[in-house]
């Protein structure tokens, strides 16, 4: 699969994907916003928001039609291990929503992106619209989908390092990220921060996967995924939006990392206590001590400890020394060796050991 970025409607270019060929799949479709008359700022200048031809539809049932032609096509190419995002706005997230349950999709989760400097309701006539709703699906409940908690508890910026809510806030695109006409007027009116789809790629896909988005607009989703080292297959109707968003894309670099590549979520290299006594990092007959100093175990060559004359591996004795309600813990938080006239944490040397290994 190579990256393209196809000039075309959606609902005659989705058709031509072959089925189940597409690992994530994020959807940022017209919301049929259904704005009248024009609105003015307080100070009295035109409010341009969103009156695009393309967020145009006839009726309910129109809008219905619409959406459950993509979103039928979506879930055909969308890999049994893949999953979908789609952003909409309270005009149309309950019927997407709606038709995504009608047709078999299984939610995980609605996401709020909450807008930390939304516009504002010049009318003064209701609250202001602050926030989008996400959902996020895959195609039926057995699909056994990618989700990387550990970036995402990284990608936390509220809360660093904790696990990850369904409430983000980002900021509305504005200032150089904003793509700009010839005129210098906005170019696309609902361009969505790239920061929100670098953090859906990178927490919801592999680097390598293929990302999807059937209505691409600026390219955000491929500057994104660009960026986090995925593929990508962006289709748009509208010429100048292409124009823009190839010229954007281009000049997207790939940033490698453990963002890019998930490092927080690579389980590490299982090793066992008898291999790192056959490669000298542990002796037979060398005592365990727990933190305090308390001798606790003195270490047998299939690597449990004897302990007050019984044999017992190393999680179940730290248990035990520690007088712990619990019958077993984990052996390498508790247990320490004498390493230079030092106790060293057994953790400590099974991580010099598994680096070894990387060599």
């Amino acid at each position: 699969m190579h990256d393209e970025i196809i000039n075309g409607d959606s609902l005659s270019e989705l058709p031509k994907l072959p089925a189940e060929s597409v690992d994530l799949i994020f959807a940022d479709p017209p919301y049929w916003m259904r704005t009248e008359g024009v609105l003015h700022r307080t100070e009295g200048t035109e409010f341009q928001g969103c009156n695009d031809s393309w967020d145009k539809f006839d009726s309910l049932s129109d809008y219905e039609d619409f959406t459950l032609r993509w979103l039928t096509e979506c879930r055909r190419v969308l890999k049994p291990s893949g999953s979908i995002w789609v952003i909409g706005s309270m005009q149309c997230v309950y019927t997407i929503g709606a038709i995504m349950q009608r047709l078999g999709y299984w939610l995980i989760n609605d996401v709020i992106w909450h807008k930390t400097n939304p516009t504002p309701n010049f009318t003064g006539s209701r609250l202001n619209n602050s926030h989008e709703t996400l959902i996020w699906a895959v195609r039926d409940r057995r699909a056994k989908f990618t989700f990387h908690y550990k970036t995402a508890k990284a990608l936390n910026s509220d809360s660093p390092g904790k696990q990850l809510g369904s409430v983000w806030h980002f900021p509305v695109c504005s200032g150089r990220e904003r793509l700009k006409d010839s005129h210098g007027r906005k170019l696309h009116s609902t361009q969505k921060p790239l920061a929100l789809l670098e953090r859906i790629i990178a927490i919801s896909s592999d680097i390598g996967d293929t990302v999807l988005d059937p209505f691409a607009g600026t390219m955000t989703t491929a500057a994104a995924a660009k960026k986090l080292g995925r593929r990508y297959i962006m289709i748009e109707r509208d010429g100048d939006y292409c124009r823009h968003g190839r010229a954007r894309v281009e000049a997207v670099s790939f940033a490698d990392g453990e963002i890019a590549r998930a490092g927080f979520d690579v389980k590490p290299l299982r090793v066992t206590m008898t291999e790192m006594i056959a490669a000298g990092y542990f002796t037979v007959g060398e005592k365990f001590f727990l933190s305090d100093g308390h001798e606790g175990g003195e270490l047998l060559a299939d690597g449990k400890l004897l302990h007050d004359g019984e044999i017992l591996d190393i999680h179940t004795c730290a248990a035990r020394a520690k007088n712990l309600r619990a019958k077993r813990v984990n052996g390498f938080d508790h247990w320490r060796v004498m390493r230079e006239n030092h106790l060293v944490s057994i953790r400590e040397i099974r991580e010099n050991y598994r680096d070894s290994l990387k060599h």
